[in-house]
């Protein structure tokens, strides 16, 4: 079993090297086979590796990298700057072949931009786009994207979407032909702008693809669909409103079993029970967001996420690597856009 190596911006986030640590040093714990380059500056890093159980671990490096990202910086600013960041260090090990991933909890805008600039996108797609698994009401999860990489996407955008959304499904989930959905504001066919409806026409024609038609925001836990297709405003704005909801019913489920003596007692009864069939609802088991349609594998973790939720991005990173996400869409391209570039010409 050959070593596989994640470059990981330790000083993206909102708490940088105090959760990236710890959460590399979990994931070192689960795969044998794993190398992390720790990527941030060194007078903060050094001091805390003794703490987190990495200090001369054999399978943890180092790279100083002098200046860290903010998330309030302009993303067009940093790529015009290309200051020797975190960031861009972690990008371009993977640009280099020395590291098979990129995991970064940075500024979303500036990693996209980043990313794109040193990695390039695959032959035949212009956008890459982020792209994220939300549970649903069968016990597992589909995928989602965009996630805000591209708020405005045409038709041909959303269709490579489609694509790529299906073969991170196939090959990841080892689902055989996955189902994938375009998010509208009906379930009609007239229903939506002429891009997305002309789109779904596409789709409809293109035997590569498993397209079983529109759903709405609020089909979006309970669909048949593994992959839900949209623009990046309103796919932001469904991941934010999911996060939302989840933290208000998980706060008022807790407050209602602390409410008299008799909901407290019937609480800790209940408490197993109820802690097993939500633990798959919980956000941070979704941590992960995947920039797909480069030419390197990069994960995107929320900016506040914490151990857990860190080391399921280190853990989505390690299954594109293992089923080499980015060889395996850019394969399937040259086939599906072929055959879409005959049907927009009838």
């Amino acid at each position: 079993m050959r070593n596989f190596t994640i470059a990981l911006d330790a000083m993206g986030g909102d708490f940088g090297p105090h959760i990236s640590l710890p959460a590399s040093y979990e994931s070192l714990q689960l795969h044998s086979n794993l190398v992390i380059i720790i990527v941030g500056d060194e007078q903060q890093i050094n001091p805390l590796l003794k703490k987190y159980h990495l200090l001369e671990h054999p399978r943890v490096k180092l790279m100083h990298a002098p200046e860290t990202i903010s998330m309030e910086d302009d993303p067009v600013s940093v790529l015009r700057h290309r200051s020797p960041s975190s960031m861009l260090i972690a990008l371009q090990l993977v640009a280099d072949g020395e590291a098979d991933a990129c995991v970064s909890a940075g500024n979303t805008g500036a990693l996209m931009l980043l990313s794109k600039h040193i990695l390039k996108t695959l032959k035949g797609i212009s956008r890459p786009a982020l792209v994220s698994a939300l549970p649903n009401n069968r016990g597992g999860h589909s995928y989602m994207m965009d996630l805000g990489a591209n708020l405005q996407c045409g038709c041909d955008t959303l269709f490579n979407f489609a694509l790529m959304g299906s073969v991170l499904c196939e090959k990841v989930e080892q689902v055989s032909s996955p189902s994938i959905s375009l998010l509208n504001v009906g379930r009609e066919s007239n229903k939506g702008s002429d891009e997305i409806k002309h789109c779904a026409s596409l789709l409809n024609k293109t035997k590569y693809i498993n397209y079983i038609g529109f759903i709405e925001a609020n089909e979006l836990f309970d669909s048949p669909a593994d992959v839900v297709v949209t623009d990046g405003f309103s796919g932001n704005i469904a991941l934010k409103s999911y996060e939302g909801m989840g933290r208000v019913f998980i706060a008022q489920l807790k407050k209602a079993m602390n409410a008299t003596w008799y909901s407290r007692l019937l609480g800790k009864l209940l408490n197993p029970l109820i802690k097993n069939q939500l633990k798959h609802l919980h956000p941070d088991l979704y941590n992960g967001a995947s920039l797909i349609g480069l030419r390197g594998i990069v994960v995107k973790s929320h900016g506040g996420a914490n151990i857990e939720a860190f080391t399921c991005a280190i853990e989505q990173a390690i299954k594109e690597i293992q089923w080499q996400i980015p060889t395996s869409i850019s394969e399937r391209l040259a086939s599906v856009l072929a055959e879409r570039d005959c049907l927009l010409h009838e």
